[in-house]
């Protein structure tokens, strides 16, 4: 399968500095064996998706309220992502669950919601470092993966991307080895597996949580990490063309 290199900009970039980055990223190399998708903050996405239309840098949103449309405000519909040229949407960050007190049933309704307007769905799962001390990882992840995704039937399961970000890896500069982090994702895709078959071969899992230059080669080598979902490391050109350009022998 392809690989995907997602970046988050979380909440940076203005739209002004959004647009002059979007115009660096049009010289990132074309690759036959890769995905490339960058997720601005909601101001940005119009200029970014404009100065991105036609190249191979897809746009993704950073998050998604569960209706076509109504009295929520503050909040972005799918038809208002779709209008303006998403293609991927991050649903159920661990920031939005920890700051937001966002929950799985929440998040269900967003990953279904996702896919029904013709998008792509990026569920986010991953534990906290209590959580991850106490021995508690699999059982938290299989958790936050069977409830984000209790919507979703074997037709639609192929159109999910699953992004396994162990909470205490994210912006500490800390990262779980390529080898723990391998045997996450192993048991992400058992779990898929056994609840819904063969097609799980075909799902890309993803690893996110200080991703860098230094370590994408190594994460990337692992047998059941299909890509990253990127943060601060995909905030600047130098950085961010060197993870999309992985290396996976070395």
């Amino acid at each position: 399968m392809k690989a995907l290199i997602a970046g988050n900009w979380k909440m940076y970039k203005s739209p002004s500095e959004a647009e002059i980055f979007a115009k660096e990223l049009k010289n990132l190399p074309v690759y036959q064996d890769r995905d490339i998708v960058v997720c601005p903050p909601f101001l940005a996405i119009p200029a970014v998706s404009k100065v991105l239309s036609g190249t191979h840098v897809m746009i993704g949103a950073q998050n998604v309220y569960p209706a076509k449309e109504g009295a929520f405000t503050g909040e972005i519909s799918p038809a208002m992502l779709k209008d303006a040229g998403v293609k991927f949407v991050i649903c159920g960050h661990s920031e939005r669950r920890q700051i937001l007190k966002e929950t799985d049933e929440f998040i269900a309704e967003k990953v279904k919601i996702v896919i029904d307007y013709g998008m792509i769905p990026i569920l986010c799962i991953g534990e906290t470092l209590q959580q991850n001390e106490k021995g508690e990882t699999f059982s938290v992840v299989e958790k936050q993966l069977t409830g984000g995704l209790k919507n979703i039937s074997k037709d639609e399961i192929k159109n999910v991307v699953i992004a396994y970000e162990p909470v205490w890896a994210i912006g500490t500069g800390k990262n779980a080895t390529p080898e723990q982090a391998q045997k996450v994702h192993f048991f992400i895709r058992e779990t898929l597996r056994k609840n819904y078959g063969d097609v799980a071969s075909e799902i890309r899992i993803l690893y996110g949580g200080s991703v860098k230059p230094d370590n994408i080669d190594q994460l990337m080598a692992e047998q059941d990490i299909d890509g990253v979902l990127v943060g601060g490391a995909s905030l600047k050109f130098e950085s961010f063309s060197r993870i999309v350009d992985f290396k996976m022998n070395s």
